[in-house]
């Protein structure tokens, strides 16, 4: 049995749910997001609280239970306070704009890439920063990743877009050819 799965998700105030049809419907003040509940995995919504419970024991089914409390959890935390992702733009002449809603980045290549992004994300720049932000955990990730795989930071220069806080470890480059020659007579 996991324990993670045994925990209850405390419900902040302004977090409301509701369970139908198989699904865990939860609205908040940033949002509103729903969860199809896998079969094998009971979940009850109390006043302050929600619980997940295990119909099954076995390993499969043992590991699907603590994903699951995992997952409500992190969508409890979406639609209250919402999450973030932040990536640094690292090397001379990388900037970043925001047209409307989209981020046009301008990282070294001959045209600007534009990164239109889904319903439910937002992008905001500060001081060579790119926030992207929403309520679905796996979303932000998921968009700060192709972000990211637009430029990934090379290890020579450390030059590329990175996740804040990210160490890139740099390689030696080339050393100058030895003074003198081998093998001279």
């Amino acid at each position: 049995m996991s324990r993670i799965g045994k925990m209850k998700i405390n419900l902040p105030n302004g977090v409301s749910g509701r369970i139908s049809d198989g699904r865990l419907t939860l609205a908040g003040p940033k949002g509103t997001l729903e969860y199809i509940i896998p079969e094998g995995t009971d979940i009850k919504l109390g006043e302050s609280a929600i619980t997940v419970a295990n119909r099954e024991s076995g390993k499969d089914s043992d590991a699907l239970f603590g994903f699951v409390r995992a997952y409500v959890a992190n969508i409890v935390y979406g639609v209250d306070r919402g999450w973030t992702k932040t990536l640094e733009l690292s090397g001379v002449g990388y900037r970043a704009v925001l047209n409307g809603s989209n981020l046009v980045l301008n990282v070294g290549f001959s045209h600007p890439v534009t990164v239109v992004p889904p319903p439910g994300i937002s992008f905001s720049i500060n001081e060579g920063k790119i926030v992207v932000a929403g309520i679905d955990k796996q979303l932000v990730g998921q968009i700060a990743a192709k972000i990211r795989e637009v430029k990934k930071p090379e290890p020579y220069k450390g030059k590329g877009i990175k996740y804040l806080g990210e160490y890139i470890r740099k390689k030696a480059g080339k050393t100058a050819k030895a003074v003198g020659t081998v093998g001279s007579k």
